[in-house]
């Protein structure tokens, strides 16, 4: 029995049985380990656990630089927000030529330090909201 691909326009579908979801609980992450480099390892089990619970995996490629554009969407800004964050050093940005250019881990690591700030301001406020006794 094998996982059903379904290529469509622009991405690709993978379904599997019940019986492969029990499969992929059963993957060994440190039996992995040995067959691939450590981190693809951490990566295939995340991903086999992701699809085991039954969610949804999308895997895409991502250039080392980014554009402003690729790098505005990417972070779910505008591009004039995107320039003002370059401008105010807040995210490492180079010329190549006239147009600017991101390091993609810069914007992810960029990213990820945005999203624990609202998580950290999230969880101030449902704890302010709980000690004056406020439920909604």
């Amino acid at each position: 029995m094998s996982a059903v691909v379904d290529r469509g326009v622009g991405k690709t579908t993978l379904t599997v049985t019940p019986e492969q979801m029990a499969q992929a609980e059963a993957v060994d992450p440190e039996g992995l380990q040995s067959l691939v480099p450590a981190e693809l390892a951490r990566i295939l089990s995340t991903v086999v656990q992701i699809v085991a619970d039954g969610g949804t995996v999308t895997i895409g490629a991502m250039p080392e630089e980014l554009t402003t554009t690729s790098a505005a969407d990417l972070l779910g800004v505008s591009r004039p927000t995107l320039m003002k964050l370059i401008r105010e050093g807040r995210i490492p940005a180079h010329k190549v030529g006239t147009h600017t250019r991101l390091g993609a881990s810069d914007v992810l690591a960029f990213r990820d330090r945005k999203r624990e700030q609202q998580r950290a301001a999230l969880q101030d406020l449902r704890d302010f909201e709980e000690s004056e006794g406020l439920e909604y």
